[in-house]
């Protein structure tokens, strides 16, 4: 947002151009925005004078130049000059001639349009045989408008009298001395009254301490005249998302240039000036914060069948050319600005190409609104339109100005446009505009200083309130505060502390520690647990990463995941790539191991392990009770383990396999699995039924994760290798239901070991015996003392036959001795017979 001091002084009795730039920049910096940049305009005009054309010849040897004779009044020195004091120039311009007060660029100054681009100094050179001391310059050069077709007219009705004396520097016309301070945009986003030139000044003035009085036609509301030459159908077919609408229909329009000062400011404020009936709905938009739209009257007349204007709904697919000739499509959630047969303005952002300002306009139809902001923002990211308007109408602008900006609006058309009001002012509002819609906070002076840790009076806060033209009352303790309607931040008691803060300034209330108690704050154990788990899995050589908590629809897909059924869509999305939240943390490492390992991660020796800690969030689904059906947040662990083909041969086994150490490794080996069967859940969707299983820790506790192999299309689709697996486990469930490790000494005897194997048929489950011979040994180990060990040995199976054949290695030892053949034998056949009576399993 530019901020031009000379548009602030111009519309205050606050002297502006008397503060010091340096300090108004520190202050501005300190207690309202962070400030991007400071151009000083003068510099740019530098040199050039106002000059007087005294005589003007045709040059002797060109037709299309004249040989003029300059008064400057003597200001300039160094420069060739006849006998009478006047200095030759030669000019092509069609419209010099005498008598004519210009703007002259003498030998040694820069050209201003060239001066942030390529500097051209001129200097006094030959042209046809004559010489010109400079130039006399057009608008184009001096960097006022885009006007290059003849020189630029300095008439005492633009700046008055005394400017118009040879010799005055040309920055003291138009506004040039203006001082331009760029204020970063993000620091206004909750401020749209700081949108608008009127608003930064306001601010000025309060933290310098001066009482700011807005124009009259700001804070009085207008009395519009009736007229009826024009009739308009106007009515609002979307009052949730357009809280007030009104439009005049005006004319009697001249279309031409606008006055100098206007196209001068616009131009400093970063806008191109195209007319005056444009150019003053721009100087509206950013002198009070109000974007305003102007549609050529005859232009909509052509586009409906009665002369109407009224704000709706887009249809899906409807199409709209806006300025620029750029079509786009619309959506159905886009707000337009429509006739009674088609749509002419894509609402709160661009203007219609069907309906646009031009030399030949007569007539204008003025609409000026409040849009939904959320609504607005929207439509700008759908279509990838960023426009001044947009700027403002997404940070929600108060309906309560509309009025006095569409007064102001009309009596600037009036002035330099030869406008006349046409038609009544039509004023559509979803409240009553009548009423006292403003909001009013109460506040005690202990609530402020307790706050703040300062020691202000209520005068004090008073003063500072009303700096900015809040409307403040004492009684006894309190602050009966009346929020002006452009404050649209302000509701509640804490807003009012911050406010009085801010323009108190910071930086003056006392630098002091807050008391606190020494007391350590509690241990967060889902923080500590989260940790334990990062430790452990880092320590066993898995890398963490971190990925976004929001996925592409495609990725959901590609995973075997129903995106519309589980995931929640983004509807302001910060990217087109980052539409949903993830309902699976297993889909983002998917998404990466493609690009590890194509960059080379992992060598020959190494599988690559990627973990993340993070959330995912799922759809409610409560057929019962839908109004309970609110996203549910989980706080997950998911780990992906992969190798290419070469890798993986290295490494003997299944990547289930290798997946489950981490698991594991994690639970203190107390993990037990279950087969899957069921794809139908976003934790469950991408694997593989048959090579997955669920984790518990218990046979009576509910499950806590996944750990599997992937489907093949889920492989395919991300380009996955054969060897890859995927473990994702609900953390909140694993720190209730984990026990912290228990440690037993080494035992000094030696240990056995046996090789058991078991002939079972085809569908018995590996899990269900391993689960049967822990039990049996845990029963020893109570009983007798044993420490073992049991590990997964091998699975066989012939081909075409109905029975395999799974091997364990069973190792044992004592603490307090060294074990007999004959008792492990004794053991082993334990735990055959149980296999035998329980699975009918048989030891080979």
């Amino acid at each position: 947002m530019k901020f031009s001091l000379n548009l602030a002084q111009y519309y205050s009795d606050v002297d502006f151009k008397s503060l010091d730039v340096d300090e108004l920049v520190e202050k501005m910096g300190l207690q309202l925005g962070a400030i991007e940049s400071v151009e000083k305009y003068a510099e740019k005009y530098e040199g050039v004078v106002v000059a007087k054309v005294v005589s003007c010849e045709k040059h002797p040897n060109a037709d299309k130049l004249s040989l003029c004779m300059i008064d400057d009044g003597g200001a300039v020195s160094g420069v060739q000059r006849n006998e009478q004091g006047h200095i030759q120039v030669v000019c092509g311009a069609p419209n010099v001639r005498e008598g004519l007060t210009v703007a002259w660029i003498p030998p040694g100054a820069t050209v201003p349009s060239t001066r942030n681009k390529d500097p051209f100094v001129l200097e006094a050179r030959e042209l046809r045989g004559k010489i010109s001391n400079g130039m006399i310059a057009s608008e184009a050069e001096l960097d006022m408008s885009d006007d290059h077709d003849g020189i630029l007219e300095i008439t005492a009705e633009d700046v008055g009298e005394e400017l118009t004396n040879p010799g005055t520097a040309f920055s003291n016309l138009y506004g040039l001395d203006d001082i331009i301070i760029d204020c970063e945009n993000k620091m206004f986003t909750h401020r749209p009254d700081c949108f608008g030139n009127i608003g930064i000044a306001r601010e000025v003035a309060g933290i310098f301490g001066q009482t700011y009085h807005s124009p009259d036609f700001y804070t009085e509301k207008p009395a519009f005249k009736t007229a009826n030459g024009v009739v308009l159908n106007v009515h609002n077919d979307a009052p949730e998302l357009v809280p007030r609408f009104m439009c005049v229909a005006m004319s009697g329009i001249s279309v031409g240039k606008s006055p100098m000062w206007m196209q001068g400011f616009l131009k400093r404020a970063g806008i191109k000036p195209k007319n005056n009936v444009v150019d003053i709905t721009n100087f509206i938009m950013h002198f009070l914060g109000q974007p305003v739209h102007a549609f050529d009257y005859d232009k909509l007349q052509q586009c409906s069948s009665e002369p109407s204007l009224f704000p709706r709904m887009a249809e899906k697919g409807e199409e709209i050319t806006l300025l620029g000739n750029k079509k786009i499509t619309l959506d159905e959630n886009d707000i337009v600005i429509s006739t009674d047969s088609k749509a002419v303005a894509l609402a709160g952002v661009m203007g219609g190409m069907d309906t646009e300002v031009d030399e030949n306009t007569k007539a204008v139809v003025l609409e000026i609104a409040n849009f939904d902001m959320y609504a607005v923002r929207r439509t700008s990211m759908r279509h990838g339109l960023f426009t001044d308007a947009v700027t403002r109408f997404n940070k929600g602008q108060s309906p309560l100005q509309n009025d006095r900006a569409l007064a102001y609006c009309m009596k600037l058309m009036r002035d330099y446009a030869a406008a006349e009001q046409a038609s009544e002012v039509y004023d559509l509002a979803t409240f009553d505009t009548n009423a006292d819609n403003l909001n009013h906070v109460s506040v005690t002076i202990d609530f402020v200083n307790s706050r703040l840790g300062s020691s202000l009076v209520a005068e004090d806060m008073k003063q500072l309130l009303e700096n900015v033209e809040f409307n403040v009352d004492i009684e006894g303790d309190s602050l009966n505060i009346t929020v002006p309607f452009w404050r649209m931040d302000i509701a509640i008691a804490e807003d009012i502390v911050e406010e009085i803060g801010r323009l108190h300034g910071y930086f003056n209330l006392p630098v002091e520690l807050p008391p606190r108690s020494s007391k350590a704050a509690p241990t967060n154990k889902v923080r500590v647990f989260r940790q334990k788990l990062r430790d452990q899995l880092t320590r066993a050589g898995a890398n963490e990463v971190l990925t976004y908590s929001f996925v592409h629809g495609d990725l959901l897909q590609k995973s075997g995941i129903e995106a519309d059924k589980w995931a929640i869509k983004l509807r302001n999305a910060l990217s087109p790539d980052l539409q949903y939240y993830r309902p699976s943390l297993v889909p983002s490492l998917l998404a990466k191991v493609h690009g590890n390992l194509k960059a080379g991660a992992g060598s020959e020796e190494n599988i690559i392990a990627l973990f993340e800690l993070g959330k995912a969030h799922v759809k409610g689904h409560q057929e019962e009770a839908p109004e309970d059906n609110l996203p549910k947040q989980m706080r997950r662990l998911s780990i992906v383990i992969a190798a290419d083909s070469k890798t993986a041969k290295k490494h003997p086994g299944s990547a289930y396999y290798h997946a489950k150490k981490y698991v594991d490794t994690i639970t203190n080996g107390k993990a037990r699995y279950q087969a899957l069967d069921t794809n139908d859940y976003p934790i469950t969707a991408p694997y593989a039924k048959g090579r997955s299983a669920v984790i518990t820790l218990a046979d009576d506790k509910p499950p806590i994760g996944v750990i599997g192999e992937l489907r093949p299309s889920v492989r395919k689709a991300l380009k996955l290798p054969d060897y890859c697996a995927a473990v994702e486990i609900d953390t909140d469930y694993l720190m209730q239901e984990i026990s912290p490790a228990t440690y037993q000494p080494l035992s000094e005897y030696p240990a056995s070991s046996q090789d058991i194997t078991f002939e079972v048929a085809e569908d018995t489950a590996w899990a269900k015996l391993e689960k049967l011979l822990h039990a049996e040994l845990a029963v020893a180990k109570g009983e007798s003392g044993y420490d073992y060990e049991l590990e997964p040995g091998a699975i066989y199976q012939e081909e075409g036959s109905k029975k395999k054949r799974m091997t364990f290695h069973v190792g044992l030892s004592h603490p307090d001795k060294t074990l007999k053949t004959d008792e492990v034998t004794s053991l082993v056949d334990q735990l055959a017979n149980a296999a035998k009576e329980n699975l009918d399993a048989a030891r080979i």
